[in-house]
């Protein structure tokens, strides 16, 4: 529904869509800017368009997606004669951008001021957009404990993310945010309410985000990946890329199956499970860091079995032996140890425990016990 605001009309399209667009009019004209469109709803645009005798002016792609195919190719092309710009980073790689932006930038739209932030993280691309009031995201951030899309995907940064954040949280409080995905049926709020609300404009410093982050890299779906060439190549076909049903992908964890939330595992204090490996009882240890993981700071730990997630998220028969033994799980952090512990209950292992906090905290309390001798 196109409802006025200050000087200009807005829509949100496609609301009950996880994937969000939005239209953009100024007040006594027939030119609109559309934010974010999706191939798989080119006809509601059209029909949009050619309904209302709408001008199509500017075409926003806040980043390359990768969990959707761009309509701004094909709106390009269907709309020609009227040179419509897609407009997208500076950085962006994707063949079709007509004008490309940087930091600070503002285009004026028939007197609406619409001003380019640079904001990348989740990509090197991604940018944000001020429009009277409006904050549109992208995927730089999310709403409530949705946080911000994931940055794992090709090109993407925690360090970069971490920067952009501070740069969001500098903003005033009264803009409105509107992300490019609602997976839970969030509704937008002001920029103040999403600093008291959302967990990512929370961490105090780059170091506990990007180590939060690191710890829930899973890997992009090879789909995304797909994905993203084509829009990198403007891609004016549905089926170039296969793309599952309203996944929440570009969350953190989105790839993850949904339904891992209602399996419960109980987590272990570092201090608890400093004395089981004391006591040496009968369990077997699981970490499932990365590969790479191994040879960093935290180091390995003897007694441990080592399955990263991925593996375990893809092959569970190399852990069929231990079905009726205790399990432990243990990682960086945690978070992915509860994950696996999670897969695990789900498949019908029983006897499950986790280490809240991980390997970090477990040397750290390590390290106090030794200092306290």
């Amino acid at each position: 529904m196109l409802t006025k605001d200050q000087e200009y009309y807005f829509q949100m399209i496609n609301p009950d869509h996880t994937c969000k667009a939005y239209l953009i009019r100024p007040i006594n004209s027939s030119s609109i800017a559309l934010i974010d469109p999706q191939l798989e709803h080119l006809q509601d645009y059209i029909d949009i368009i050619e309904q209302n005798k709408y001008t199509l002016k500017y075409i926003f792609d806040t980043h390359t997606h990768a969990d959707h195919i761009s309509a701004a190719a094909a709106l390009k092309e269907k709309y020609k004669e009227v040179e419509p710009d897609l407009v997208m980073s500076k950085y962006s790689q994707v063949r079709c951008v007509s004008l490309k932006v940087q930091d600070e930038m503002e285009i004026n739209f028939e007197g609406i001021p619409i001003k380019i932030l640079e904001t990348p993280g989740h990509t090197l691309d991604s940018i944000s957009l001020i429009i009277l009031g409006k904050f549109f995201t992208g995927d730089s951030l999310f709403l409530g404990e949705a946080g911000a899309g994931r940055d794992d995907l090709p090109g993407g940064s925690p360090e970069q993310h971490w920067i952009s954040l501070e740069k969001i949280k500098r903003l005033p409080d009264n803009l409105i945010v509107y992300p490019a995905h609602e997976y839970r049926g969030r509704q937008p709020t002001t920029l103040g309410e999403q600093k008291q609300t959302n967990p990512y404009l929370k961490f105090t410093n780059q170091e506990a985000y990007v180590e939060y982050l690191s710890d829930l890299v899973l890997g992009p779906a090879d789909w995304m990946k797909d994905v993203l060439k084509a829009n990198y190549q403007c891609t004016q076909d549905p089926k170039s890329a296969w793309v599952p049903l309203d996944s929440p992908a570009c969350e953190s964890l989105g790839t993850l199956d949904p339904s891992l939330e209602k399996y419960s595992v109980k987590a272990i204090s570092p201090l608890v499970f400093s004395q089981i490996l004391k006591d040496n009882k009968d369990y077997i240890l699981l970490d499932v860091r990365s590969e790479k993981e191994l040879s960093g700071k935290l180091g390995t730990i003897p007694e441990a079995n080592h399955i990263p997630l991925s593996s375990i998220m893809n092959d569970i028969s190399q852990l069929l032996k231990w079905r009726d033994k205790k399990i432990i799980t243990i990682c960086g952090s945690g978070k992915r140890a509860e994950i696996a512990a999670r897969i695990l209950k789900k498949l019908g292992f029983q006897n499950l425990l986790f280490v809240e906090g991980g390997i970090k905290k477990w040397k750290g309390i390590k390290l106090n016990n030794l200092r306290a001798i």
